[in-house]
């Protein structure tokens, strides 16, 4: 806005000294500069106040009708037929001013003589000229500002979205990145094979079925790990078959409350997103049957998913750097506008991941 003003100043004293400047040059010789210095201070401020209004009034006006075609013919639309229009237009607006000007002076000023009137004339027709001049220049000037700043504006855009697409990749790179970690992770694979072990030796069919779910669980996460939205009934399939491992691993450890509306299982989100806050309870809380972990995943009528957990503090913290919240939200950044909430209480830790 300040940049605006400042701008428009810059036309008007570039009007009135166009002006001037033109007078002075199309007829050096005119009676008008004869006694120019001789005149009192009060009829020479009289003067310049007398064209500084004019020049404000003719600046406003190339400014207005260049504002205005910059919406009804943008420059990118017909280049040629803008400038004809904005043209004539500029010309006719000028010549419209200068015609109400004259009429004015015809009937305040005495034109005693016929030399005078010619005189008069004379410099009437060099004012216009001056002015029409003076009139192109600035739209021209204006126009010119604008195209540069439309161009820098569409090379900032191009720029963003590169950076953007950039950075869609990165967070895409390591969203795969972090589930093949945690396919290799050789806590979380021993965990798994000690206990489907376990469960084979002590029941057959329950082992079987462990084993069926830890597949699941690495085929979702082999097929979706680049898939930047998965829909809620697809994340929720995964998270039953990941649930499974964890209750046979924890057992009463950790208690779970899933409650989905069916009204929003068609909406998405980030895949892995679930079991990445799940996760996140499982690593920083402890897990006993004499105090479970309550964990709870349900929908609220923002459209959001909620996963909250109870905070039961482990004895001695694991290292984290947070990768897990820290890709979730990089991800929501790329594709949303609407950002998850993280919140902590006294008991309680929650996390508020928007539905798309």
């Amino acid at each position: 806005m300040i940049e605006h003003k400042i701008k428009r100043t810059i036309f008007i004293l570039f009007a009135f000294i166009g002006s001037v400047g033109t007078m002075f040059l199309m007829d050096p010789s005119a009676p008008y500069w004869y006694d120019y210095f001789q005149r009192s201070v009060g009829n020479i401020a009289l003067d310049y106040l007398t064209t500084l209004a004019y020049c404000v009034m003719i600046s406003e006006v190339t400014v207005f009708v260049d504002k205005k075609f910059n919406k009804l013919l943008p420059w990118n639309k017909n280049p040629l037929k803008r400038l004809l229009i904005q043209t004539f237009v500029q010309i006719l607006s000028v010549l419209v001013i200068n015609i109400l000007l004259f009429i004015i002076l015809d009937n305040t000023m005495d034109l005693k003589t016929e030399e005078y009137s010619h005189e008069i004339i004379k410099a009437y027709w060099g004012w216009v000229i001056g002015s029409i001049l003076i009139t192109l220049m600035i739209g021209t000037i204006n126009a010119g500002s604008y195209l540069i700043s439309n161009w820098k504006k569409v090379e900032t855009e191009i720029a963003e979205h590169k950076i953007k697409s950039a950075q869609h990749k990165q967070a895409a790179a390591e969203a795969e990145l972090h589930a093949l970690k945690l396919q290799l992770d050789n806590h979380f694979v021993f965990n798994n094979l000690s206990v489907l072990s376990e469960l084979i030796l002590k029941d057959q069919k329950l082992g079987f079925k462990y084993a069926e779910n830890f597949a699941k669980v690495y085929r979702y996460l082999l097929v979706n790990s680049k898939i930047n939205l998965i829909s809620l009934k697809e994340e929720l399939r995964f998270l039953d078959a990941y649930l499974f491992l964890i209750k046979n691993r924890l057992g009463e450890g950790v208690v779970f409350k899933i409650n989905i509306e069916d009204s929003k299982l068609h909406m998405r989100i980030p895949p892995i997103t679930v079991q990445l806050l799940i996760e996140n309870a499982l690593k920083h809380n402890q897990t006993s049957s004499e105090s479970p972990l309550a964990i709870r995943v349900f929908t609220n009528g923002s459209n959001e998913l909620v996963v909250q957990n109870s905070i039961i503090p482990l004895m001695n913290k694991p290292d984290s750097a947070g990768i897990g919240l820290n890709n979730i939200i990089s991800r929501y950044n790329l594709i949303s506008e609407v950002q998850p909430e993280v919140k902590q209480t006294q008991h309680l830790f929650i996390v508020k991941v928007p539905l798309i």
